[in-house]
C-alpha cells in the first residue's frame, strides 16, 4: 500500500499549486447529510457510498467527494468570483472491484466564475495539467452540454425529452429509449395488451410495489399518450448516433459536430461554447491539435456535470482510475443555490496514483 506520508506530502503540495493560482483553501466535514446525496443522485448512490445514521442528525453519509459540499458552502456564504482548493479523504463503495481503494486522498481546484466561462474551463484543465506533468497519461476531453442540447431540441414530446435527460448518463438506457420513441423498438406484448385493455385497472393481476391505484392509471395514460405520439425522425435519430460517434482531436471534432449540426441545428450555441473553449486552451499553451475530444465522454460517471468533461489516464496501466478528471457543473449550483446560480467548473487529482505511476517508471 502506497506510503500514506508520502500521499500526504503530494497532496500538499499540488493544494500549494493551486492556492499559488488563486484559490482559498477551505476544509468540509468527513460527514455529509445523505438527503442532499440522495436528493441529487436518487437511491442509486447508496451502492457507491457508506450511509450511517444519527440519531439527532437523521442519515448521514461519508463524503463520497467535495464537490458537493464545496458548492453548498459557496453557495451559502462566496463572494464571486471564487477559487477554493481542498485536500483530503473521500469513501467510495467498490463492492464491484475489490482490488480498488474504498478510502484516498482527493485533491481539488473549483472556479466559480461567470464572466468568462471558456477562459475558466481552460484555466482548470491547465492547472491540472500542469499538476501531472511528466507522468505520460492521455487526456481525454468531451462535452456533455452538446449531447443536452440536441436532446433538448428534439422534435418530440417534452415527457420523451425529459426521459431520454434522465438517462444521458446511462448509456444503456439511453439507446433503448431512443430505439423506442424513434420506432424501431416493438412494445413489449404485456405493454400492448395493457394499453389496449378497455379497464387496465381490470385486469386480474396483483398490484405490487409501493405505487397506488391512482398513480398506476396515470402511468398508464402517460403510457398511451406516448405510444400515441408520432416517432422521432430517421434524420434526428441518425443525427444522435453521428453525435454520439464522435471521437477525434479537438479541431476535427469541432469539424465534425458543425456538420452534424445541418440536422441537429439545436447544437449550434453549444458547438460555439466547445469553439471558445477550444480558442481559450490555446491561449493557456494547451496544444489542442493532440488533445482528444470524444462525445460520449463522461456519460458513465460524471453525473453532475452538464458541459466541458475532462480525464487523464495512464494508458500503460489499464487496471488504474482515472488519475484526475473534472468538468462544469453550472446546474448543480442552481440545484443548490436556493434560487440563486454561478458558473461552476473544477477538477480533482488523486496524489497515490500519481505516486504508483511515478515509482512504476522508475
Amino acid at each position: 500500500m502506497r506510503n500514506r506520508a508520502e500521499t500526504l506530502e503530494l497532496a500538499a503540495r499540488l493544494r500549494s499549486h493551486f492556492e499559488q493560482a488563486g484559490a482559498a483553501a477551505v476544509e468540509t466535514p468527513i460527514l455529509q447529510p445523505a438527503e442532499t446525496l440522495l436528493d441529487l443522485y436518487g437511491e442509486d448512490i447508496r451502492g457507491r457510498a457508506y450511509v450511517t445514521s444519527d440519531a439527532l442528525r437523521g442519515e448521514q453519509m461519508l463524503r463520497p467527494d467535495f464537490t458537493v459540499p464545496v458548492v453548498q458552502k459557496h453557495m451559502e456564504h462566496g463572494a464571486e468570483p471564487a477559487r477554493y482548493t481542498y485536500a483530503g479523504e473521500v469513501f467510495r463503495r467498490q463492492e464491484h472491484d475489490p482490488d480498488r481503494a474504498n478510502e484516498y486522498i482527493q485533491v481539488g481546484y473549483e472556479v466559480f466564475d461567470r464572466t468568462n466561462p471558456a477562459a475558466a474551463d481552460a484555466e482548470v484543465f491547465a492547472l491540472i495539467f500542469e499538476a501531472l506533468e511528466g507522468l505520460q497519461l492521455r487526456a481525454a476531453t468531451g462535452d456533455i452540454g452538446v449531447l443536452m442540447a440536441a436532446v433538448q431540441g428534439l422534435r418530440t414530446t417534452d415527457r420523451r425529452k425529459a426521459a431520454l435527460m434522465r438517462h444521458i448518463w446511462r448509456p444503456r438506457r439511453f439507446r433503448a429509449l431512443l430505439d423506442r420513441f424513434g420506432g424501431r423498438a416493438q412494445m413489449p406484448p404485456t405493454r400492448a395488451a395493457l394499453l389496449e385493455a378497455d379497464d387496465p385497472m381490470a385486469i386480474d393481476v396483483p398490484f405490487l410495489g409501493k405505487r397506488s391505484k391512482a398513480e398506476i392509471a396515470e402511468r398508464i395514460e402517460a403510457l398511451r399518450a406516448d405510444a400515441a405520439a408520432d416517432p422521432i425522425s430517421e434524420t434526428e435519430l441518425a443525427g444522435l448516433e453521428t453525435l454520439l460517434s464522435v471521437r477525434e482531436t479537438m479541431p476535427f471534432a469541432l469539424e465534425h459536430l458543425r456538420d452534424v449540426a445541418v440536422d441537429l441545428p439545436q447544437i449550434n450555441g453549444a458547438l460555439d461554447r466547445v469553439e471558445a473553449r477550444i480558442d481559450a486552451l490555446q491561449a493557456r499553451g494547451v496544444n489542442v491539435e493532440k488533445l482528444d475530444f470524444e462525445a460520449s465522454y463522461g456519460r458513465t460517471s460524471m453525473e453532475y456535470y452538464d458541459g466541458f468533461v475532462f480525464g487523464f489516464y495512464a494508458e500503460r496501466r489499464p487496471d488504474l482510475p482515472p488519475i484526475a478528471t473534472g468538468g462544469r457543473y453550472d446546474a448543480l449550483t442552481r440545484m443548490l443555490g436556493n434560487g440563486a446560480e454561478i458558473p461552476a467548473v473544477g477538477g480533482v487529482l488523486r496524489p497515490d496514483l500519481m505516486l504508483e505511476i511515478k515509482e512504476a517508471a522508475r
